[in-house]
């Protein structure tokens, strides 16, 4: 690996200190797209935390949403007054907006614009409610599906990836809605308890008087009803996610892109008709998510699974639940599009090939961050 600057390392340990899951995935990219993915990810890390926080008013926080695009070029722009856990991607924006303008000036656009998109649309819905499921639709795209454009922009421009991949930007929203709408699902006690609501209530009226309601033990058959719907809703974005892949060809961009939709799958079938979504957290294995993570390699392996958990989702139909058929309409097309000779066992033990992958991944990664935290720790002593 190229010897990395002070700044750019400082980066990389801001992206590891905000980032749950992507860090790995980002530091695992080829070639230079790496280091563009990881800004464009601080960048909107730092919009999302001007959204986030609710100690700004809104009178000061629409026109910084608005205009934050334009502080990529400022290089003093720095927000101190931030109360969120974040507010480091803020308060040191200065190293963040540095290092985009050293990136080639082809991804410098991509990232540039989809902020001023996503800025600008996060306005929207500051003020008021989800309506409708296309308004649920509008807020999806402007909060990920820009994200999957703009990675998608940023793949091409790389050369990594052919130029249909950044053009088809239909294709590369519904990569980020699917996510978003999986992380919105599941999401629903945590965002009920901070006074957030992101389910649409063209839907979830149908079941309750207030949203917070579906989280009542005496309201579990209606909560579960609202909630199939919206997996069900969810579920017509895979065969286009499944589509998008079949067009990658690197195999670090492919890996990027599939282990987030595997996990998302995984997720949805671990929801679906699940009462735990109103008591608590609903989680993956750890050791069925790295089983995932290392089988998200081929479109055959990524097929295998997507065709496992949405056979899992089918299975559990309930007869009485009105929105069934449609559900079972959707798994059918997952099911179809999924088709593969190649098996995925969830419950599967580890074969020795996957364990010396793993260890082999983690001693990569191991080495890569013990760098990076030598870049940051000697920045900082200077």
């Amino acid at each position: 690996m190229k010897a990395m600057s002070p700044t750019l390392g400082t980066c990389y340990a801001y992206l590891k200190k905000t980032s749950r899951s992507f860090a790995a995935v980002i530091q695992a990219l080829d070639g230079d797209i790496r280091n563009a993915v990881c800004i464009f990810y601080l960048v909107l890390r730092a919009l999302d935390t001007v959204e986030d926080d609710m100690t700004i008013p809104n009178d000061v926080k629409i026109p910084m949403l608005e205009s934050f695009h334009k502080n990529l070029k400022d290089p003093n722009w720095r927000f101190l007054d931030s109360k969120e856990k974040d507010k480091i991607v803020l308060e040191d924006f200065p190293t963040i907006s540095y290092e985009f303008r050293q990136l080639d000036e082809c991804y410098q656009t991509v990232i540039s614009d989809i902020c001023m998109k996503m800025g600008k649309g996060m306005t929207v819905f500051l003020d008021r409610d989800i309506e409708t499921v296309e308004e649920w639709n509008q807020y999806c795209h402007y909060v990920a599906g820009l994200v999957g454009i703009g990675l998608s922009q940023l793949f091409a421009a790389s050369e990594l990836e052919d130029e249909v991949v950044g053009k088809d930007t239909d294709l590369a929203n519904r990569m980020g809605l699917f996510l978003q709408k999986t992380n919105i699902i599941r999401d629903y006690l945590e965002d009920v308890r901070d006074g957030r609501e992101f389910w649409p209530k063209e839907i979830w009226s149908k079941h309750a008087k207030k949203l917070s309601d579906l989280a009542d033990e005496d309201k579990r058959k209606n909560a579960l009803l609202c909630l199939n719907e919206l997996i069900t809703n969810a579920l017509e974005l895979v065969p286009d996610c499944i589509k998008y892949m079949s067009r990658l060809h690197n195999q670090s961009v492919f890996n990027f892109c599939a282990i987030p939709q595997v996990m998302a799958i995984a997720t949805l079938e671990r929801c679906y008709n699940n009462p735990s979504v109103f008591t608590g957290v609903v989680k993956i294995r750890k050791g069925e998510a790295v089983k995932m993570m290392m089988e998200s390699t081929s479109l055959g392996k990524v097929k295998s699974i997507m065709h496992h958990f949405s056979s899992e989702i089918l299975m559990r139909v309930p007869l009485d639940d009105p929105i069934g058929p449609e559900t079972r309409r959707q798994c059918l097309l997952v099911l179809e599009h999924s088709a593969t000779k190649q098996e995925f066992h969830s419950s599967s033990v580890f074969l020795p090939i996957y364990v010396s992958c793993a260890m082999m991944v983690t001693a990569i990664a191991y080495n890569y961050w013990s760098q990076v935290e030598v870049w940051y720790r000697s920045y900082y002593e200077q």
